[in-house]
């Protein structure tokens, strides 16, 4: 029979391949923003959030805070450089506005962690207790990750179009969401199981509005390219006819 730690295993095995292929679903993303030489509509929330969310995993992991977590700390250590790699992205591609906002909200997530960190370490003393905040506040963070979506959702529904909400993204989050909700089961982790539980579900509504949305996108998409391609018809024409007159 099957052992139970070699199911959690299983699972956290699995979840670092759908989360690390999470954080990378959204490459495509941003070589659309690096070759157009703007981040458009994309919004910063989802990158920004599951920064500071990777962060705080890293820290619940750690054995002085959790022991026996390794896969929680590998998974999202490789977050944390993802999407620091996205949001330096992000930043050299904004407006002025914006990118002092992101960078704001970067610094102030760096240096929350940064003092959970010193506080944990300096007024706690078990692992128990430690694992008891730092797993609260990271249970927060978790669910703010998956949810950051919700504003990119809520323009998906006025416009009609899931054009800025990628559909490799909904897709993982999913999935990420799924396996590690089985893998906080062996033994029962609340603090990994609530968020994580949230997030599937949240990543299933993202997928029902990418199904519902997927044809009128194409529809509106396409509508796009012939007005643009009209639009320089009958600029070329003005030009010859401009040139046919001395």
């Amino acid at each position: 029979m099957v052992s139970e730690e070699a199911i959690r295993t299983s699972l956290g095995v699995a979840g670092n391949i759908t989360a690390v292929t999470l954080f990378l679903s959204t490459v495509p993303t941003f070589f659309r923003i690096w070759r157009k030489g703007s981040v458009e509509q994309y919004s910063p929330v989802p990158y920004l959030a599951s920064f500071f969310n990777c962060g705080l995993w890293v820290l619940y992991g750690m054995p002085f805070v959790h022991p026996h977590s390794l896969l929680v700390v590998t998974t999202n250590g490789a977050g944390v450089a993802i999407e620091l790699i996205y949001l330096v992205i992000f930043l050299m591609f904004s407006d002025t506005r914006k990118r002092f906002r992101v960078a704001l909200v970067m610094l102030v997530e760096i240096l929350v962690c940064g003092g959970l960190v010193l506080l944990v370490l300096t007024l706690v003393h078990t692992t128990h207790k430690r694992s008891a905040i730092v797993g609260s506040i990271s249970v927060a963070a978790n669910i703010l990750m998956y949810a950051s979506p919700l504003s990119v959702m809520k323009l998906v529904i006025t416009t009609k179009s899931v054009e800025y909400m990628p559909f490799l993204l909904s897709l993982f989050c999913f999935s990420n969401g799924l396996c590690w909700f089985l893998y906080a089961l062996f033994p029962f982790d609340p603090f990994i199981a609530v968020p994580n539980g949230i997030g599937a579900l949240l990543g299933i509504l993202q997928l029902l509005l990418y199904a519902t949305f997927y044809k009128s996108t194409k529809q509106i998409l396409e509508a796009r390219k012939e007005k643009s391609e009209m639009g320089l018809a009958v600029m070329e024409k003005g030009n010859v006819a401009q040139q046919s007159h001395p």
